[in-house]
């Protein structure tokens, strides 16, 4: 089970953010055959990592700044296709999408939709 600590002074949407997290989290997790992926996504930035759970290890991961672009839709597509060809490298097909507790709009669609398009399936 995944523990979330919430503070008092932390902004109400990032509260409720990590709310909905630890709600998902209950029922994702990754395993040697469909590893995790989870997005996370900034204001200037998005980042993606391939998590193995049952090692607690990190398989790959991408992120905006990796490949030099901005926080834009399109640099979220170029993010999931490039995490989409680190994950066929290690003989990755299939994984679980883990949006982080964010609504599935804008970047975090364009970045799954980019990891669809480069052949990862979810």
């Amino acid at each position: 089970m995944i523990r979330i600590k919430l503070k008092k002074n932390q902004p109400l949407r990032i509260r409720k953010r990590l709310k909905n997290k630890a709600r998902l989290r209950k029922k994702i997790s990754g395993t040697v055959e469909r590893p995790r992926l989870s997005v996370f996504r900034s204001q200037h930035h998005i980042y993606a990592q391939i998590i193995d759970d049952e090692k607690g290890e990190t398989l790959g991961m991408c992120s905006t700044l990796k490949l030099d672009k901005g926080g834009s839709c399109k640099a979220a597509q170029e993010v999931g296709k490039s995490i989409a060809a680190l994950a066929k490298k290690q003989k990755i097909g299939k994984v679980v999408f883990d949006r982080g507790g964010f609504i599935y709009h804008g970047r975090i669609k364009a970045l799954a939709e980019g990891a669809r398009e480069a052949g990862l399936k979810f």
